[in-house]
């Protein structure tokens, strides 16, 4: 549908840019958002550097590991091992309240609005700044679900208190042998809920979750929507980015709004309805309010 050759709309006047995102906003009678990894970047969850090194020191002595993400891939001989880094992943990204303010502004910014999150991100930061659970879709997992690694059935379970009890009992990088979680129905492995693999588990909350988004769409037809897009990048662009481009060409009255340091653009057929602002997510979301 689009061509090859995108739009590159770097702006040399932030300002300009904003007012008209600001003038959209007002306008709009929906906002859609879709969020990714950039978001919680902005926010403050980075995955290296000092929050690295605070939770991680010893894994970075022993395994010369450089970062969360791809520490998390190492193939760990013993699961007391395996778990030991990820409870410590896990806890850090979704049980911590690191937040520097930028999901609580959001939040305040379109509570009042006719909104809907979709969002590739895993770390509940939503939820945590206040917005509705059922106008939230997390397409690719929860840090905070186990599932069996089989899998033997359709079901993910909540894991704050294990995973806080192996975070806080583990020693010399490894938990106790009775902490490491095992599926209620098989006896298998558990793993996160995450998807990495046609292994990921879709339970009832993510049909739900799916059917809300997709019935959000429908009643909001040709309306004035804003999509929203908020530091998403080229891992998973068929989840947000390109449906986003394909709505907003099916509808006169939308705009695209993409805030995402660079990796602000839009195909040629929108550049009429977009609003790309290769800047930083948390100062134009304070400019916006």
């Amino acid at each position: 549908m689009f061509s090859q050759r995108k739009t590159m709309r770097f702006t040399t006047d932030c300002s300009a840019e904003i007012i008209r995102l600001k003038d959209a906003f007002q306008a709009a009678e929906a906002v859609i958002i879709g969020a990714g990894a950039g978001l919680s970047t902005a926010a403050g969850f980075t995955y290296s550097g000092e929050r690295f090194e605070k939770y991680f020191s010893d894994f970075i002595e022993k395994y010369g590991f450089t970062d969360m993400y791809s520490g998390g891939f190492y193939p760990f001989e013993t699961p007391e091992e395996h778990w030991s880094y990820w409870s410590r992943y896990i806890y850090c990204n979704r049980y911590t309240d690191a937040d520097n303010g930028v999901y609580k502004r959001l939040w305040e910014l379109v509570r009042d609005k006719d909104y809907f999150v979709l969002t590739t991100n895993v770390d509940h930061r939503f939820q945590k700044a206040g917005f509705d659970k059922k106008r939230l879709f997390y397409t690719q997992g929860d840090y905070g679900l186990f599932q069996c690694s089989e899998p033997c059935h359709d079901e993910t379970y909540d894991n704050e208190e294990q995973i806080c009890r192996m975070y806080r009992e583990q020693e010399n990088m490894r938990i106790p042998s009775e902490l490491v979680p095992k599926c209620p129905e098989c006896g298998k492995p558990m793993t996160m809920n995450l998807r990495a693999d046609d292994s990921f588990v879709q339970d009832k909350g993510w049909y739900e979750a799916a059917a809300q988004y997709e019935d959000f769409l429908r009643t909001r037809g040709n309306s004035r929507i804003l999509f929203l897009e908020l530091g998403v990048g080229y891992n998973t662009p068929g989840i947000i980015k390109y449906p986003f481009w394909k709505m907003t060409a099916k509808n006169p009255n939308a705009v695209y709004a993409c805030i995402n340091y660079g990796e602000a653009f839009c195909p040629d057929e929108i550049a009429g309805q977009a609003i790309c602002l290769n800047a930083d997510i948390a100062g134009v979301i304070e400019n916006l309010r």
